[in-house]
């Protein structure tokens, strides 16, 4: 009775060592993930942002474009040149792939933090919005219209600004500010004809308003689990 008590009790002890160190780890994988998905939520909020001022420009440069707004050939070139941009964000995803790749998401105690970890990681809305942004023919149209040293200009003076990750406020109007080129009435008068002139840049122009359209509600409606937990994990306390 001794031994097989002694057995038992030795068993019982380590599985419950066994266990302690499940919960350690299972604790840690959860602050690592915290931490990353915090940084998720900045992103999220940062391509709504950024995104919707691509998608104003283009609407902007659509109304000139189509006699339904008077502006100038400066203005018309700022926000025809803002509607070809599109943003890359390095994703936050090691954790998740680890826990993933080794079978260990079941450690992750809490199911919120499980469940929009899965959403977020499975989402395909940020690549798809970079990629249709990358491909857009509109801005392939535009870079094959507008003079190279034009371009270079509209990027340095009127182009995205810097923004640090994890600071809101300076996601807001990253894009869409108040600018001047400096270029000439010269150039901003050939620039502009040139994107008048050239019967397809409508159409491309129409095609990349309703693609930033569609994907722009993905982002603000057809991911109300993904945003509202990222809001919540946002809040933690590191």
């Amino acid at each position: 009775m001794i031994v097989v008590v002694g057995v038992f009790l030795g068993i019982e002890v380590s599985n419950w060592n066994a266990a302690r160190l499940e919960r350690q780890r299972g604790a840690e994988f959860a602050k690592r993930l915290v931490a990353d998905l915090r940084e998720e939520a900045w992103i999220f909020q940062y391509y709504i942002e950024y995104y919707g001022d691509v998608l104003a420009s283009a609407e902007r440069a659509l109304a000139i474009l189509e006699g339904r707004t008077l502006a100038s050939d400066e203005v018309l070139l700022i926000n025809a040149y803002r509607a070809t941009q599109y943003r890359r964000s390095v994703r936050r995803r090691a954790t998740y792939d680890e826990l993933t790749s080794t079978g260990a998401i079941g450690l992750i105690e809490d199911q919120e933090l499980r469940d929009t970890a899965m959403r977020v990681y499975n989402s395909l809305i940020f690549d798809t919005i970079t990629s249709e942004g990358l491909a857009s023919r509109y801005r392939e149209r535009f870079r094959m219209t507008v003079r190279t040293e034009v371009q270079d200009t509209l990027a340095r003076t009127c182009g995205d600004r810097l923004v640090t990750i994890g600071d809101y406020e300076s996601i807001v109007d990253s894009l869409d500010y108040e600018c001047a080129t400096g270029l000439s009435s010269v150039s901003l008068n050939q620039g502009a004809n040139m994107l008048r002139s050239d019967e397809m840049i409508v159409p491309l122009l129409r095609l990349r308003i309703a693609d930033l359209k569609t994907r722009m509600a993905e982002l603000n409606t057809f991911n109300p689990a993904i945003e509202r937990g990222l809001r919540d994990i946002a809040g933690r306390i590191p």
